[in-house]
């Protein structure tokens, strides 16, 4: 997917004529902090809410203004990067342009969050393990076997480097109940950090109970 297939076209856009007043009533309007500032089709930059507010003349237009931030992303980009920009440049939007630096559209966090608990399984049920891996024993191919050998699906799974420097392999699975996987792991000498699922054993429970009630209709 490519993000020009998850842009909000609910944003307004500022001209360059518009003044820093009607930005700001724009903003206040639409609950935004940001917007972006489009001129003859073409992304001119995005306007930020305490940048306005620090104008001695919020009368003056926006063509007026010093070397506006133009945080941007090409639309046939992937999510992700979408998403790593917003993230490290602070954004609550990040307009969207196409090769010839047009802009399209627009995204927001909100969309993003929707994308990503869409398509990483967080919506699906089940519960999560976190293992703390130095990097050199990380193999991906050994994590999936465990989990398979305890009929247990991986849904999603994310890596990052914790403050110390090992690896936080947080997993999302298809079971609630996770008692024997991470027993698998810890079998094979891996740290188990957190785990997130039902205390009680609900799924082997409704086994035993089916098991039960058809043994019963024998």
């Amino acid at each position: 997917m490519n993000v020009d297939q998850l842009m909000d076209q609910s944003i307004p856009i500022l001209s360059t004529e518009d003044t820093g007043e009607r930005a700001l009533a724009v903003m206040e309007e639409n609950n935004l902090t940001q917007l972006p500032i489009v001129a003859d089709e073409y992304y001119a930059g995005l306007v930020q809410e305490n940048d306005l507010l620090e104008w001695p003349d919020t009368n003056a237009p926006l063509n007026n203004t010093a070397q506006l931030n133009k945080p941007a992303i090409i639309a046939s980009a992937h999510p992700f990067e979408a998403i790593r920009i917003m993230n490290q440049m602070n954004l609550s939007i990040l307009p969207v342009i196409d090769n010839e630096h047009r802009y399209v559209g627009t995204l927001t966090k909100g969309t993003l969050l929707k994308y990503v608990a869409e398509t990483s399984g967080i919506d699906n049920p089940g519960g999560i393990i976190v293992l703390e891996i130095l990097p050199r024993n990380y193999s991906l191919y050994e994590i999936a076997r465990i989990c398979e050998n305890e009929d247990v699906m991986i849904i999603n799974l994310q890596v990052h480097t914790n403050e110390v420097g090992k690896l936080e392999v947080t997993m999302k699975l298809n079971r609630s109940a996770l008692d024997a996987v991470v027993s698998s792991f810890e079998r094979h000498d891996y740290h188990v950090k957190e785990v997130f699922g039902q205390d009680a054993n609900i799924e082997d429970i409704e086994d035993k109970y089916n098991l039960l009630m058809n043994y019963i209709n024998m």
